[in-house]
This record gives C-alpha cells, structure tokens and sequence, in this order.
C-alpha cells in the first residue's frame, strides 16, 4: 500500500522507488503481486506516464486510511510507555510574529527526538481547512479582526496593526506616517486576492471609500519585500513582522487596518505530537 501511495503521488514508479528506498523492480514486483490479489490494474503504464485506474482510484483512499491508522497504532503505545513519536505537521502564514517558531521547534526537537516535523507555509484559509481535515494538527494564522473560526480550536495570541514598507529611495520614505488615502495613489505588492491576509487591507481601503491598484500578487512576504525594495510598489505588513526584513523602510499608518494572530488545532482528534508541541506553548 506505500509502494502504491508512492507511486501515485509521484505519477513515476522511479520516483516512487527512489522514496520509499527500494530497488525500482522490487517496487513493481509488489505493486503487480498486490493487483493479483486485488484481481484488477491499479496503474495504467506507458513509456511516458503512469497513473491510476478506476480501480486505483478506489483503492487509494482506502490505502491511505489503512496506512494512517498503523501509523497511528504505533504511536499511541509509544505514548502509553511514555514516549512521543509519529509526525507532527505544522501549518503558518509567511507572516507569523507573535510566536518564535524556531524556537519553539528547537525546544521540541530536544524534547522529543523521535518525532519527524513538516512546516507547511500557506494562506490562512487554506490552514484552517488543513485542520479540519486532519492533514495538519497545528497552524498559526493572521486573520482580520472580523474573522471568526469556526470548527477548530483557537486561541488568540497576538493584536497588531499594519505599517505600510516602501523602497528606501521613494518619496514617502521620509515621512513619519501617512493615510490610507495617500497609499491609495500608490501602486501595491500584495498578496492574492481572497487570502486572509489580502482581505484586511482589501476591507480597510474600501471602508474608507478609496481603491488601490495591486499589480503584484505574491504568496511569499520576502519575495513582496524583494519586490518593493526594487520600487517596483509598496506594501503593508504587520508591525511586529518589519524587524525581519531588510532593505526596506518602514512607515507608520494613522487608519491602518489590524490583525489577530491565532494558534488552532483540531477539535476532533489530537496526536501525542500535537499536544506535546502545544504544551512546550502552553496552550493546554
């Protein structure tokens, strides 16, 4: 059922091979004993792709369910001996300042050695829907303050206000704040439109009646820096976020909009490694 995951996701049984570190012809030797069984194809190969039949298709979800519950088997009786192993998934926006995400790890990783970690960087909405379906246990978001969470577990762990960042060389460089009415003129490196993060600028311009041009949407906050100190527009980011970036400069903004950082997790199930990371946090 691995070897068959593998190849699925990898559309290649090389691919496949080469992550599960078996030989290439132990793999299909498996796959083809595995479809004997199962009396039907699971693949369609061709001299360029492979990819799943209807049959495939059917068995997959099935494989994946199997696989993560002996995964989870194994896990619970470590934990019933008193120790932590599995995999812990991490979700976070681009922007997370309230919490010292490598630190927190750091801490972790001393703690509980055995315990494999993936970070998954994305848009807030995304996360929360990551949770809900189980593929992460805890993700860290920046939502509007009209946002409400709905389905998983939240805590709040920080309010900030947005700055607006321009190039060192542009004309707004120099002043101490502006308005929104001002930045309104401006051409804007943003991120893509819907996002979580995008909203809350999105709202706060056009509460105040105005519109603004974004020309760059950017899912990386250091590519939209990158972006704005190459004059190429201009940006709003958390305050708390600023001090990590470089070559840019920084403008405080009278009516900017805010946003809440939160921690959630599922409400439904939680793995040892979840609540081990959320207890180094203190969240429980």
């Amino acid at each position: 059922m691995r070897y068959v995951i593998a190849v699925a996701e990898t559309n290649s049984f090389t691919r496949a091979a080469e992550r599960c570190l078996v030989v290439q012809s132990a793999l299909s030797h498996q796959i083809a004993r595995l479809e004997r069984e199962l009396g039907a194809k699971l693949f369609e190969r061709t001299s360029r792709r492979v990819r799943l039949t209807a049959a495939g298709a059917a068995f997959l979800p099935a494989a994946r369910q199997c696989l993560d519950a002996a995964e989870r088997a194994v896990v619970e009786v470590a934990a019933a001996v008193g120790e932590v192993r599995g995999r812990l998934a991490v979700g976070l926006i681009p922007t997370v300042a309230a919490v010292d995400i490598p630190g927190a790890l750091r801490e972790f990783r001393r703690r509980y050695p055995y315990v494999r970690i993936s970070l998954r960087v994305g848009a807030s909405e995304d996360l929360v829907d990551q949770v809900k379906e189980g593929a992460i246990e805890v993700a860290f978001l920046g939502m509007p303050t009209t946002a409400r969470l709905e389905g998983v577990n939240a805590r709040e762990l920080a309010r900030d206000r947005l700055v607006a960042v321009v190039a060192p060389d542009h004309p707004l460089a120099g002043e101490p704040a502006v308005d929104l009415r001002r930045l309104s003129s401006e051409v804007f490196v943003d991120l893509p439109a819907k996002t979580a993060g995008r909203t809350q600028s999105d709202l706060a311009f056009s509460a105040a009646g105005l519109n603004r041009d974004v020309v760059f949407e950017v899912t990386s906050a250091d590519l939209i820096a990158r972006l704005v100190e190459q004059g190429l527009g201009v940006a709003m980011f958390p305050s708390a976020y600023v001090p990590q970036l470089t070559g840019v400069t920084t403008i405080e903004v009278t009516d900017a909009p805010a946003r809440v950082e939160y921690i959630i997790w599922s409400r439904v199930s939680r793995t040892p490694a979840a609540t081990a990371f959320l207890g180094i946090l203190d969240m429980l």
